[in-house]
């Protein structure tokens, strides 16, 4: 007899949406719509099949512009110059995980600038909202330990990103 377990994730997500840039209302009006948590949710839940998490984990994540990310990567990262998301983990890698924790586990804070997210998308000829889960999708890997100083770990981390996309209803 084979019985498989199913872990159910909860992400509580604090959403801050600090930007104050010139996208359109209608752009504006499609991220709010984002369900954020959902995806967060979803994300987490495929990758504790993997991955030892918490039941419940929560991050924050803040909705820019380029000037603020750009003050952010400078003072962080000593990089004077804009990004598309930044990922600010709040444990190291290689922690081990009590079976049962009182309170949820805090993964960290992603920030993403919705200036750059738009000059990507349309590089990349799709839409917003593809291109905020794929920086979200992303910054989520960061928090959990991945990195890519190398093109093969990059190209790792690029396939689950598109595996996590793939679980969204996102046309």
């Amino acid at each position: 007899m084979n019985i498989t377990v199913e872990q159910s994730i909860n992400a509580i997500v604090y959403l801050e949406n600090l930007y104050q840039g010139s996208l359109s209302e209608d752009a504006l009006n499609m991220v709010e719509s984002i369900p954020w948590i959902d995806w967060f949710e979803d994300w987490l839940h495929s990758l504790s099949l993997t991955t030892d998490l918490a039941e419940d984990c929560e991050l924050g994540l803040r909705l820019t512009g380029d000037r603020q990310i750009q003050e952010l990567n400078y003072q962080y990262r000593s990089i004077n110059q804009p990004t598309d998301v930044l990922a600010f983990a709040a444990t190291e890698a290689e922690i081990s995980i009590p079976s049962e924790l009182a309170e949820p586990l805090y993964l960290g804070d992603l920030v993403i600038s919705l200036d750059t997210a738009v000059k990507q998308a349309q590089e990349q000829n799709h839409s917003l909202t593809i291109e905020l889960a794929w920086l979200a999708s992303h910054g989520l890997l960061h928090l959990l330990g991945w990195d890519h100083p190398d093109d093969l770990s990059l190209e790792r981390m690029l396939n689950k990103q598109s595996e996590l996309i793939q679980l969204l209803d996102i046309q």
